[in-house]
């Protein structure tokens, strides 16, 4: 640079957004956030280009600092008609927008899932986005983060010490929506016929690891096994009635309907509602199958988004 370039704070091309103290014979180490020049201010006259007769030609640490300069005023003459250009016909001047070509941020707002879906955070919702379906929670019900079960699960909020068993805990009622797997059967009726002897000694016999709660299973009785329309599609339940070693019992029930979206595989609800006073009402099993919905679907009557009493 010039010796008449006077010391002062020049955009650094280096690194935009950033000025750099040229001290009057070189490029210093100091540096700062880039300011807005003030009225009137531009950046130093432009050094001549040097020609092949220019005789400063052999002194290179010059000519390479000249060269540098020169490039760092075409940014600023850059940046300097952006802003004229930014005036309005009135010659005022408009708010300064942030640098770089990022938008500046905006405000969160509410934006709806796809299709209308409920969000999966919401409280009174068990979304089953596998299946494609919702299931409505019962006040005083949760889904819970984690369960031993790696299945969609929605349960009672309280929970006790499992009856003949000193480190398990039992729930009072219990809902899970898994998609069958490892089999070829394609019929509800069928499957539902098979898979309540699962939903029984998994809710009354056994545990995930196979310790043996509630005394394990002494008996049962068939309460119903009928077909059913569950969001918009043919299925089949069969419920037991299960008594145990302790405890209670309870009431068990397998739901089996076609998914409605994709294959249309087969979806098993199960249920396990304990028998006696601390136990949800037998009736809570129909309203939850009732309102049982395809993701989407705007449908009330219980359905995703409300809230239904036990």
């Amino acid at each position: 640079m010039s010796d008449a370039t006077p010391p002062g704070w020049y955009p650094d091309a280096a690194t935009p957004g950033t000025d750099r103290w040229w001290d009057g014979t070189a490029w210093t180490a100091h540096t700062r956030p880039a300011a807005a020049a003030p009225q009137g201010f531009g950046p130093p006259e432009p050094v001549a280009a040097a020609s092949g007769n220019d005789t400063t030609a052999g002194r290179g640490g010059t000519r390479t600092v000249a060269l540098a300069v020169a490039g760092l005023i075409v940014v600023g003459a850059a940046v300097a008609g952006a802003v004229l250009l930014g005036r309005d016909e009135g010659g005022t001047r408009p708010e300064a927008g942030p640098s770089g070509s990022a938008p500046p941020p905006t405000a969160a707002t509410d934006t709806p899932s796809p299709s209308g879906s409920p969000a999966e955070d919401d409280p009174k919702v068990l979304v089953d986005q596998l299946n494609g379906i919702t299931l409505p929670i019962p006040d005083g019900w949760e889904k819970p983060d984690r369960t031993v079960e790696q299945v969609l699960t929605m349960r009672t909020v309280d929970s006790y010490d499992c009856p003949g068993s000193s480190s398990d805990f039992c729930y009072h009622g219990t809902v899970t929506s898994r998609i069958a797997s490892a089999t070829d059967i394609t019929s509800p009726e069928e499957l539902a016929e098979q898979d309540i002897t699962a939903a029984a000694d998994s809710a009354y016999e056994k545990n995930s690891v196979g310790d043996r709660i509630h005394g394990g299973i002494t008996s049962h009785k068939q309460l119903d096994s009928a077909s059913v329309s569950v969001a918009g599609r043919a299925g089949y339940q069969v419920r037991w009635r299960v008594n145990t070693a302790e405890g209670p019992g309870g009431y068990v029930q397998s739901l089996v309907f076609p998914s409605t979206i994709g294959s249309e595989s087969l979806i098993i609800v199960r249920y396990a509602f304990d028998a006696g006073p601390d136990g949800p009402p037998l009736s809570l099993m129909d309203t939850i199958t009732k309102a049982i919905r395809p993701i989407g679907d705007s449908a009330t009557s219980g359905g995703a988004g409300s809230s239904i009493a036990p």
